[in-house]
């Protein structure tokens, strides 16, 4: 397909811009609203335009993405006036080559130790010693994740969850109408994301039921547990030895969001 050049002052749709980028409209949506990436402008009839501008900001959040940067460094970075896209691309294709080359290692591995099963039936633990060290360097490219929760509230919910639990605050969006469109808060370096209820997304306590959870590790079960008395949590059982080794305690959020806290035992 033909690609339009850059000072041609072309402009993609949200749609299109998923097509030819891979991103999802919906996280194309979500960059929107938390203020990664604002399309330039809008057509007459409210659909948003992503302009060149635009596109190279996307491939600099996905490349910081794929170099492990969290959210909250991404957020810094984006705006630094001395970024260069020349040594990004280029730290990039580093990364790449070393993926490549991990690639061709394994690859290389596998056809001997199949020459030598056939030879032998059997394979030698120095290569699988190889096969597994090559594996564990390529892995997956997925590094981590992100967890969501929706609430109807998303400022209280951002201020109970800091101040009662002890999370690591982050960023809280606050859209035109003042209404919080969006929050963030760090357990160790793990994301949680603050969702607004509405538009097919609804909180525990609207529904009246919860279907999952949220399992955070801590140095002392014991100390988080008073901590959060302290902070009026509310608990639903205080510490208890568990046989899967940690020592751990429920609680339930104000919206009610079931959360467990644990501890390695011994």
């Amino acid at each position: 397909m033909e690609r339009t050049r850059p000072d041609s002052g072309a402009a993609w749709r949200v749609g299109q811009l998923a097509d030819l980028t891979g991103v999802t409209v919906r996280t194309l949506r979500h960059y929107d609203q938390t203020g990664l990436l604002r399309p330039s402008t809008q057509t007459a009839g409210g659909h948003r335009l992503y302009d060149h501008a635009n596109v190279v900001r996307l491939y600099r959040i996905l490349a910081l993405r794929r170099l492990r940067f969290s959210l909250a460094e991404i957020r810094s970075l984006l705006d630094d006036p001395d970024w260069d896209l020349a040594s990004m691309v280029a730290r990039h294709a580093a990364e790449t080559d070393r993926d490549l080359a991990a690639a061709a290692r394994l690859s290389t591995h596998l056809r001997a130790i199949n020459g030598e099963i056939a030879r032998t039936g059997a394979a030698s633990p120095e290569h699988l010693f190889s096969i597994m060290e090559e594996m564990t360097m390529l892995d997956t490219p997925i590094r981590s994740t992100t967890t969501l929760l929706v609430y109807d509230n998303l400022t209280d919910a951002h201020a109970y969850l800091t101040s009662t639990f002890g999370l690591t605050a982050g960023p809280l969006e606050v859209g035109p109408d003042g209404r919080a469109v969006h929050g963030e808060l760090f357990a160790g370096d793990q994301a949680i994301w603050l969702h607004p209820s509405g538009d097919g997304y609804r909180s525990p306590r609207e529904l009246g039921g919860v279907s999952s959870m949220v399992v955070i590790g801590v140095d002392d079960a014991d100390a988080h547990y008073a901590y959060a008395v302290e902070h009026g949590a509310a608990i639903l059982n205080a510490p208890v030895d568990q046989p899967y080794g940690v020592r751990e305690y429920g609680t339930r959020d104000l919206e009610g969001h079931l959360w467990y806290f644990h501890s390695p035992l011994g």
